[in-house]
């Protein structure tokens, strides 16, 4: 027996107070800042969409494969990836109908109840592609053919989704050995949509990393540097970093397991290089490798402007079966408890009293939050509190970040919402939430009479606006 379809509707007062005065303080708030432009300053969709301006594949393609709070879900049910159409590690892909994958996410879109995954999705197909029913098992052909179908439209192409959405500037993220052709293609081709870059150098930073040798050497080719040298690996990162700059980078990113950094003296630096380059290291060495590397990327973020964020915390590739066929980003990375006072003081020694070096930092464990990051960046006029991230950006992330940082940090030291997403046509369902949220804890502040509504107006206008503007200096 078939179940009746179910209507899809979004509420106009979602993720507000439930108390009556609260709610009202909060609509008014959110309606000042509700159609305000989208400021996109770090994240990792394709700049080749906009290069292109090609029409997306279909549903899956879209919103499915590329997804990997969608997958992780799924696979955590059982599901096989290679049913949803994953791309495999080697380049391969399973022989997947991509309405049938479409089809098994559908039957299971139930698990996403209550998650900030359904949030984004549906307000995706509400507000996006216009459906008004629910997606499950019943109603995914219909999902299907309606997105798949708009897909193929001028209206529906990037670079009009850039528009419609309202953005005014998106970052995405390259890797040292990107030569930013995409970047090169959407200033060639005289459409203004703004499209900058950010420099990711994981890769020849991290020993670790299983593309560690091998892109260090062609990081060497591509700079002309001899990179098996010190002094040379680090005149090479200048000179990429001075390359992406030009090609509109306002920041850099960093993506450690740890927040450890070091002040190594040069002699000590160019040692430890040698047993980098020997192969002959240990974890321990690896890491200090990678402290080290951070506080010369502090020294340079002194000299050229360039922002500087880091995203520590993370144990990535946690299933190894996963990572064997997958590859890295398949969602089996996990939250690490995380210090930060004693890991960044050598870096802080440095730079930590120096007002034009910038730091952004994250994190992935909350405890930190009170304890540790927000007496810090309310001290040192460097640092800033980059926003809930990835497991924590959530209406109870976002709201934890809030109560736990705000006594120390205040609203100013933070640098409101960044979106950190590859689902493209999620970004502004995230950012949307992210003012919501933002509303909701100004609208508690000014009920209980700690701040005036004008005030509120102004912190929600900054946080979803001025702020990331001015933090990554775009």
């Amino acid at each position: 027996m078939k179940t009746a379809p179910r209507p899809l509707h979004l509420h106009e007062d979602r993720l507000f107070p439930a108390d009556a005065a609260q709610r009202a303080i909060a609509r008014r708030l959110y309606a000042e800042v509700a159609r305000l432009p989208i400021v996109s300053p770090h994240g990792h969709t394709d700049p080749g969409w906009w290069a292109g301006d090609a029409c997306f594949a279909n549903a899956t393609e879209l919103l499915l494969v590329p997804d990997h709070y969608v997958f992780r879900m799924l696979y955590s049910q059982g599901i096989d990836l290679d049913a949803l159409g994953l791309p495999r590690a080697d380049g391969s892909r399973a022989e997947v109908d991509p309405r049938e994958a479409w089809r098994l996410f559908a039957r299971n879109f139930h698990l996403f109840r209550g998650t900030p995954s359904s949030l984004w999705l549906n307000h995706v197909f509400h507000e996006v592609f216009g459906l008004r029913l629910r997606l499950d098992a019943g109603s995914a052909d219909h999902y299907y053919d309606a997105i798949t179908d708009a897909l193929q439209t001028d209206a529906f192409r990037p670079r009009a989704l850039f528009d419609r959405f309202g953005i005014e500037v998106i970052a995405t993220t390259e890797g040292p050995l990107d030569p930013l052709a995409h970047h090169q293609a959407i200033r060639d081709s005289g459409w203004n949509g703004r499209v900058v870059t950010a420099y990711r150098p994981d890769e020849v930073v991290d020993p670790e990393h299983e593309a560690f040798s091998g892109a260090l050497e062609r990081f060497g080719a591509i700079t002309g540097e001899d990179v098996h040298d010190w002094d040379g690996y680090l005149r090479a990162h200048r000179q990429r970093r001075a390359f992406f700059k030009s090609m509109g980078a306002t920041s850099t990113d960093h993506g450690h397991e740890t927040a450890l950094t070091a002040n190594l003296s040069r002699a000590e630096a160019k040692a430890l290089f040698a047993k980098i380059l020997q192969g002959r290291f240990s974890a321990q060495e690896a890491a200090l490798f990678r402290g080290q590397v951070l506080t010369e990327m502090a020294a340079m973020s002194l000299d050229d402007g360039l922002v500087m964020q880091l995203h520590p915390g993370c144990l990535r590739n946690h299933n190894p079966r996963l990572f064997a066929r997958y590859g890295r980003n398949v969602g089996a990375d996990l939250p690490l408890r995380t210090d930060y006072v004693h890991a960044l003081k050598p870096l802080l020694d440095r730079f930590g009293n120096e007002p034009d070096f910038r730091l952004v930092l994250f994190t992935l464990d909350e405890s930190t939050y009170a304890r540790e990051l927000a007496p810090m960046a309310g001290h040192y006029p460097c640092l800033f509190l980059g926003p809930a991230w990835w497991f924590h950006d959530s209406v109870e992330g976002m709201w934890r970040f809030r109560e736990q940082t705000l006594s120390a940090a205040g609203f100013y030291n933070t640098v409101g919402f960044n979106d950190d997403t590859r689902a493209f046509l999620s970004i502004p369902a995230r950012h949307d939430v992210a003012r919501r949220v933002d509303c909701a804890v100004l609208s508690r502040l000014v009920a209980e009479h700690r701040i005036d509504e004008d005030e509120a107006v102004e912190v929600a206008r900054d946080l979803a606006y001025r702020l990331p503007k001015q933090a990554y200096r775009l």
